[in-house]
């Protein structure tokens, strides 16, 4: 035995095992960071100093302060700022928002005109802008309302009446918070990933139910800390209505000191009043800003307010929680073992019976790059069929046409003889609108290769989306196949979790159980293992094995040749955009016909 053996093997009573005891009562001393308490104490000394040359001066007139903080004037003109920037900040955000989508629109008239409103109301000074408004009268006599160049009017009303002072405060606080926000949310929108977009227009969610359920929440992860800056700065802008002669905070505090020459108490007046608001607004940003971060943080430090609420809310969560671990473990106990038991049903036998996917003839271009060149396939009903090739052949460009995804050039493809894209008509197609489009996707489960999980919605949310919004289950009985899905995936426990909480492996089962939510007749995979580590793998390609034997019709793109050796019916091998060759297995891996097959297999076996 060595020496290091031995003093690990001390007995307690040794001097040896006296000396650790030791080490346990040891004082620890922190490092000192003189710096830092430097710092710290020249920082003690200025607010100090602050506080004393405040609090000490009697020329701050602390007395009047007092005496005017709550009056009745004073009260009466903060109502009035209040009421201004609410108004200012809830109709200019959404008319921001309108503003915003016409930016992005695909019209280029509807975001031309989007952008000059931008460009004009972000150019013009508030307090310009303002007596413009106050002063339209000059301008426009009466306001007219009727058929536009025709001179048909139903009612007409003198400017000078309609637009008050306070009408032109609200409408000017409006333009300008507009213009200001239509970017703030633009930019939020367009920090969405794509892959959101394409998921959800996979699932076949409408357009109004992509933007409320999908984009716009995760948007507001970017949106609202700017958008809270911009409703501060409009809160404090609103004292520039004073120029309308309106009495609001600022304008009363004048007219106050301007009666008692106390110019400094009554400005600290205004000045607390604008700290309270502001810190207020502040406040509620915290709140909404961990709201639409849920899924997307690992940890936020809670206040005491939220310490508060779950303090009082914990003995039923606690509840709930129990009750789930007991529904979990019930299925796990249940569900993992249904397809492994001889003789069992398949636990997929619900889903609906394949369809027949017909390519015919189909190419597609970006730009002077063709990436399918005149392909031609069928598959039959049932059938699991797996594209292979090297990076660039086109294989997940052919899988997304399949689901209209991608719009073909020429050529069509239909499942069931129906086409997603198209309403055909004798000899003519009718390209669909998107609504139709999206409602024919329902037919088509799509698994991305980055998983594309909606991260602010918990597991069972993603899965309930779709049959929920297509109408096709209600809510009650889509989490109940949610449930039942998850637990035949192997995942019956993480319902309730966020994606971020999951591995890769487990985020992928859980896209494969999103898509099957649906019952699809035809499951498409673009190289659904592509994104996980060596060891999830497996865990992934052991759930498309058993939805191989489902009857569902099943298109993959991967690069797992053993796995398609095991699965496929049908191998097809892609090369420039052309299929090169396509056939069984064995005669497909084991037998090349082409060189080209021969050459990709060589390198990847």
């Amino acid at each position: 035995m060595n020496e290091a053996a031995k003093v690990a093997v001390q007995a307690p009573g040794s001097a040896q095992g006296e000396s650790q005891r030791d080490r346990n009562r040891y004082h620890v001393v922190p490092a000192k960071h003189r710096a830092r308490t430097a710092g710290a104490a020249l920082a003690a000394i200025l607010i100090a100093l602050v506080l004393d040359s405040v609090l000490g001066n009697p020329r701050w007139g602390w007395g009047v302060f007092a005496e005017w903080f709550l009056s009745e004037p004073v009260l009466s003109g903060l109502g009035r700022t209040l009421l201004l920037t609410a108004l200012g900040a809830s109709i200019g955000f959404a008319l921001g928002m309108l503003i915003a989508l016409a930016r992005v629109s695909r019209s280029p008239l509807l975001a031309g005109s989007a952008w000059v409103f931008v460009w004009l109301f972000r150019s013009i000074p508030l307090i310009v802008l303002l007596l413009i408004l106050n002063n339209l009268g000059y301008l426009y006599e009466t306001i007219s309302i009727g058929i536009p160049f025709t001179g048909i009017a139903f009612g007409n009303w003198p400017t000078t009446e309609v637009v008050s002072p306070f009408c032109a405060a609200v409408l000017g606080l409006t333009l300008h918070h507009a213009a200001f926000s239509a970017e703030v949310i633009r930019g939020g929108i367009q920090s969405v990933d794509q892959g959101q977009l394409e998921a959800a227009a996979a699932l076949g969610l409408p357009r109004l139910r992509q933007a409320r359920r999908i984009v716009l929440p995760q948007a507001m992860r970017a949106i609202v800390p700017t958008a809270f800056n911009d409703l501060i700065s409009l809160a404090k802008g609103s004292a520039m209505v004073y120029v309308l002669a309106m009495p609001e905070l600022f304008y009363t505090v004048q007219i106050i000191y301007r009666r008692n020459l106390e110019v400094i108490p009554l400005l600290m007046v205004a000045t607390v009043w604008y700290l309270i608001i502001l810190s207020v607004l502040s406040a509620i940003q915290v709140y909404v800003e961990r709201y639409f971060s849920r899924g997307a943080t690992r940890s936020t430090t809670p206040s005491p307010f939220e310490e508060a609420i779950k303090a009082l809310a914990g003995f039923v969560l606690r509840r709930r929680e129990t009750a789930f671990a007991g529904e979990s473990r019930l299925a796990d106990a249940i569900a993992p073992s249904e397809s492994k038991i001889p003789g069992a049903a398949n636990p997929w036998i619900d889903q609906r019976t394949g369809g027949e996917i017909v390519i015919q003839k189909v190419s597609k271009s970006f730009g002077a790059l063709k990436v399918l060149d005149n392909v031609s396939l069928t598959m039959r009903p049932g059938s699991v069929t797996v594209i292979l090739g090297q990076s660039g052949s086109g294989k997940s460009t052919l899988l997304r046409t399949i689901n209209h995804l991608e719009r073909v050039d020429d050529g069509l493809i239909d499942i069931d003889g129906e086409l997603i894209g198209y309403r055909r008509d004798g000899m003519t197609l009718y390209e669909l609108k998107e609504r139709d489009v999206l409602r024919r996707r329902g037919d088509v489960g799509m698994v991305f290769q980055n998983f594309n999980l909606f991260p602010h919605l918990s597991v069972l949310d993603n899965i309930v989306e779709a049959p929920v919004a297509l109408g096709r289950l209600p809510r009650k009985e889509a989490e109940q196949l949610a449930q039942d899905l998850l637990a035949r995936v192997g995942l019956a426990d993480k319902a309730h979790a966020w994606p971020r909480q999951l591995s890769g492996g487990q985020q992928q089962r859980v896209a494969i159980a999103r898509a099957l939510a649906l019952r699809p007749k035809v499951l498409l995979f673009d190289e659904p293992t592509s994104a996980l580590d060596p060891e999830l793998v497996n865990e992934v390609l052991d759930v498309i094995k058993e939805l191989a034997r489902s009857g569902t019709t099943m298109v993959i793109v991967t690069h797992e040749i053993g796995f398609a050796r095991e699965v496929a019916d049908t191998i097809v091998f892609m090369d420039r955009g052309r299929v090169i060759e396509a056939g069984p297995p064995a005669s497909v891996l084991n037998q090349p016909q082409h060189s080209r097959t021969r050459e990709f297999l060589s390198r990847v076996l």
